[in-house]
């Protein structure tokens, strides 16, 4: 979820940059981008919606995404083109060629906006699953929350994320364990005949129930911001489009499967985080804590990109560049310091705001419907009319136009709905 995380800090990109990616090194690198936590939500915005209106509000959202990546990467085509700047390698950096300095600073304001949000539902989820397993020894969520705070203030001082890229492999490993833990337990009820289909809602009576699944796919659709440095990644680019297409194809239809079987296994009792849901035994402990070591210590990469742009900020400062940098580069003893005090001041914010979110599925619904939306319908949109206005054929301009309108219209729908709850 952020265009300013540098390839090198995700555990399969390490060679990115450079444009050597294989195939299948690129459909890794998607795959790792795009999938998250926000998947262990997805029974809940069945819940709310009902398992066909959240059927469709997920495809809804992973076509729209693709869609919407592919005008981000003609953007960058249309730019490179035209020969007169330098390579377009960041969201940030298309902003600006498209509508100079405010384009920049609305899209990396929205990035930033999207990374704290997505920090704090890292923050959330984890404090909700501790609970539970540690539930009857008089801690509250916020308790759970303040004590990850020293930890992940340590952990963002460390220079090297790489080092951290085995925890998120690991996290990765635990939401596939949490996964198939989920379906086994759909799969005994089937036999065990528990439930039946017919009582599940097709379609729930909420207006708002599509919206908000739809704002949760959207938030589950991570790394939207990723998708010109991916392409850029890829040796063989002009089969970039055709590779994400089967990407998204498979974890659309992922989403939609592990939705549907959630809900049909825990129908209404359904949690906003599915684990919630697991017999208390002692796997389901292991996945549970699996889950919260493994995001506990990935937790400075989604963090990183926040702390860069607060220290680029910073830096930007004449006054500060005197007094922390030497020769305007190499930070002094204070410059360190301001650097450690600032990333420690901006985790226990982080905190404070996790601390008083109700739940993890309202506020990944919130997220995925208010800036997660602008930045993955609207700006696009916007992007691709200011660069080929004329040009573009009737059908391409419609379609701008409907994502662009569309997308505004979405993000203050699902952001009343997801305010006033369900």
């Amino acid at each position: 979820m952020g265009d300013e995380l540098k390839i090198s800090t995700i555990p399969l990109l390490e060679s990115s940059s450079t444009g050597t990616a294989s195939k299948i090194q690129t459909l890794g690198n998607i795959i790792v981008s795009v999938v998250g936590t926000g998947i262990l939500g997805l029974p809940f915005a069945f819940r709310i919606a009902g398992w066909l209106a959240g059927s469709l509000g997920v495809l809804a959202a992973g076509v729209a995404t693709y869609y919407c990546m592919l005008l981000l990467v003609q953007c960058k085509e249309k730019l490179a083109s035209q020969e007169l700047t330098p390579e377009t390698e960041t969201y940030g950096d298309l902003g600006y060629k498209c509508m100079g300095n405010a384009g920049r600073y609305l899209t990396e304001f929205l990035i930033f906006i999207s990374q704290c949000g997505g920090a704090v539902a890292y923050l959330v989820f984890i404090g909700q699953n501790l609970s539970s397993v540690f539930k009857g020894h008089g801690l509250s969520l916020p308790s759970f929350i303040f004590l990850l705070v020293p930890i992940e203030i340590a952990l963002s001082w460390i220079h090297s994320l790489s080092s951290l890229a085995p925890f998120s492999i690991f996290a990765d490993i635990c939401n596939v364990l949490a996964m198939a833990v989920v379906l086994k337990e759909d799969l005994d009820k089937v036999i065990s005949g528990e439930f039946r289909f017919g009582d599940r809602k097709a379609i729930t009576s909420s207006i708002g129930g599509l919206p908000f699944a739809a704002g949760m796919a959207v938030f589950c659709f991570e790394g939207f911001g990723m998708t010109l440095s991916l392409e850029a990644s890829m040796k063989e680019r002009g089969g970039f489009a055709s590779l994400l297409a089967k990407a998204f194809s498979g974890i659309t239809l992922l989403y939609v499967l592990f939705g549907f079987s959630g809900y049909m296994a825990y129908g209404d009792e359904t949690k906003d985080i599915i684990t919630l849901n697991l017999p208390n035994n002692w796997s389901t402990i292991a996945v549970q804590v699996g889950l919260c070591l493994g995001l506990a210590f990935t937790f400075p990469i989604m963090a990183h990109p926040i702390h860069e742009i607060v220290e680029g900020k910073l830096r930007n400062s004449e006054w500060l560049r005197k007094v922390c940098y030497k020769d305007g580069e190499n930070p002094t003893l204070v410059g360190k310091f301001g650097t450690y005090l600032s990333r420690a001041i901006l985790i226990v914010v982080l905190a404070l705001l996790a601390s008083f979110v109700p739940g993890f599925g309202e506020f990944a619904s919130l997220v995925g419907s208010t800036v997660c939306a602008l930045i993955s319908f609207v700006l696009p949109a916007a992007f691709h009319l200011k660069l080929f206005g004329s040009s573009l054929r009737f059908w391409e301009k419609a379609l701008d136009y409907i994502f662009l309108i569309g997308g505004l219209l979405f993000a203050a729908h699902g952001t009343y709905n997801s305010i006033i709850g369900f």
